[in-house]
């Protein structure tokens, strides 16, 4: 087997469990360049491996004081996972962790807080989250294409591999959990599961799971390892159209948009069928892109898309499910979430975050900034100097405000904006200082993607749609359409602007990406995509 030459840049890893997953963790870290040694109980296939990938086996306590060694993969029996995690953070490894995280929530948590304590990447192998065909379903659904999301449901059915410790909703659910808690953007609310022993008394082989969300998704997930054939296959269905991933298609196939509506005539709801579209999705091992996205985070000192909040976040799913299976009723997830244990945030110590505020993981609040009461703020935001936020005031995750940014409310950013430094919003038309006007506080959201520039002023009232580019110092007196580029005062269109805010020329193809656009009936900037033109030649017809 070839190896690739050791960088030092690579984090070292140990693999720990080479059994029938772990085997390909092994492999996939030895093609990285990044395995230092494995950790094996069975003393003939460790000599066996160590001599295949040309790696010391090791006992797991020699793993833990290797200095050399700077990661942990652990791919042991489930019921193993929590006390190993915490014993490798303690020694200083940072972790990857293989489905489940634990197996109770409490163990879970353990593990959140030591490696919070101890600043230790961790992340959960929840796989699917990066293979390349959900990856691209996320984009669909995050650009609106199958518009609001109404139910999702899952099947990951096989004859095998039959476990006594663990039922198959634990074995096998955790993947079709942590995508369809990432597409509906929310954990559940409650959660139904009923299911059925046949092979081990009190061990379920099949199960069905019910799960409601606050924000009117339905899901539902049936799995089982008595099944005749293997199915690997998640369905989203929105207002405007449905997808299906399935992954036991070849690649041409494996994502599928189904631009279908539902025609309302005389009162009654009737199927607008339309063909079916087949997503390009460039074919990859997710296992190797999983891998290398842990090398990265432990380089980097990254946020794991799968971390360990994630992990916890599927645990509850899962825990609500046990509970559901024994007692035969719903399991409320609503006395979690009442009380969730503090995000891990950065706060300047002259920064002031009151109380009843809440701030997503992964974001820093610099010098002399105040974040008032009732106020949310998302996951890996950046909060300049001198910025106040709220009372009363949502910002989505991944935003950057710069500094002397005053946020009040009505003012509501979506996921990636960006405030340039000094830029103003108005939250009522006619102020005067001895009359109280806030009830007639105007809203003024922004897009998804927006980007506004220094000294520039916002007028309440107007919408800024997403991924626009408001220049400057513009004064903003109307509606923005998305990807619209606006100068001036009063500010108006003098461009289009792509997804990576790029200026169109007259080709609209994005000079960074390669992306293509077209100006669509209603004359605004949309993507060119074999699935758009699909969708609207459907709507038309």
């Amino acid at each position: 087997m070839t190896t690739i030459r050791n960088d030092p840049a690579i984090p070292r890893v140990a693999v720990v469990g080479c059994g029938y997953w772990g085997i390909n963790l092994v492999r996939n870290f030895h093609a990285l360049g990044a395995l230092d040694a494995i950790s094996e109980a069975d003393p003939v296939r460790a000599a066996e491996l160590s001599r295949q990938f040309g790696v010391p086996a090791l006992p797991f306590e020699a793993v833990l004081a290797c200095p050399g060694i700077d990661a942990v993969v652990l791919a042991t029996p489930a019921e193993t996972h929590a006390a190993l995690a915490l014993r490798s953070i303690d020694a200083g490894k940072h972790v990857f962790v293989e489905k489940p995280l634990a197996l109770s929530p409490d163990d879970a948590e353990s593990v959140r807080q030591a490696a919070l304590a101890r600043h230790r990447v961790v992340m959960v192998g929840h796989l699917l989250h990066y293979h390349p065909a959900f990856l691209r379903l996320k984009q669909l659904v995050a650009v609106g294409t199958l518009g609001r999301l109404r139910y999702l449901y899952s099947n990951r059915l096989n004859l095998g591999k039959f476990r006594r410790k663990e039922d198959v909703f634990w074995s096998f659910a955790p993947h079709d959990i942590s995508m369809i808690l990432a597409l509906a953007g929310d954990t559940p609310d409650s959660v139904h599961a009923t299911g059925h022993s046949y092979l081990y008394n009190g061990v379920a082989d099949v199960t069905t799971t019910q799960m409601t969300f606050a924000n009117g998704i339905d899901a539902h997930i049936f799995v089982s390892w008595l099944h005749p054939f293997k199915e690997q296959k998640l369905v989203v269905v929105g207002d405007a159209g449905m997808a299906v991933f399935d992954d036991s298609r070849p690649w041409t196939d494996k994502l599928v948009h189904y631009p279908h509506r539902v025609a309302w005539r005389d009162g009654l709801p009737e199927p607008a069928k339309a063909d079916a579209v087949p997503i390009e999705v460039a074919p990859a091992e997710p296992l190797r892109l999983e891998c290398q996205h842990f090398l990265d985070c432990v380089r980097d000192g990254k946020r794991p898309r799968t971390d360990v909040t994630e992990g916890i976040e599927v645990l509850g799913v899962l825990d609500a499910a046990r509970r559901s299976l024994k007692s035969g009723r719903h399991a409320s997830l609503k006395a979690e979430r009442a009380t969730p244990a503090p995000a891990p945030f950065f706060a300047h110590p002259t920064a002031c975050v009151d109380e009843g505020a809440t701030v997503g993981a992964g974001t820093k609040i610099w010098c002399f900034s105040h974040i008032l009461t009732n106020t949310t703020i998302g996951r890996d935001c950046i909060v300049g100097q001198n910025v106040m936020i709220g009372p009363d005031v949502a910002v989505g995750d991944r935003c950057k405000i710069q500094n002397n940014v005053s946020l009040y409310p009505g003012v509501t950013l979506e996921d990636g904006v960006f405030c340039g430094p000094s830029c103003v919003f108005t939250n009522v038309n006619n102020p005067r200082a001895e009359i109280e006007r806030k009830s007639e506080f105007r809203p003024t959201p922004v897009g998804r993607g927006a980007t506004i520039g220094a000294n520039a002023t916002i007028v309440c009232g107007h919408r800024l749609g997403a991924y626009c580019f408001v220049a400057a110092g513009a004064v903003v007196t109307r509606d923005v359409p998305p990807h619209a580029l606006v100068a001036g005062n009063p500010a108006r269109r003098i461009g289009w602007v792509s997804h990576a805010g790029e200026r169109l020329g007259d080709d609209l193809v994005c000079p960074r990406t390669g992306a293509r656009y077209r100006i669509d009936a209603r004359g605004q900037l949309a993507e060119i995509t074999e699935m758009a033109e699909m969708a609207e030649a459907a709507a038309i017809g």
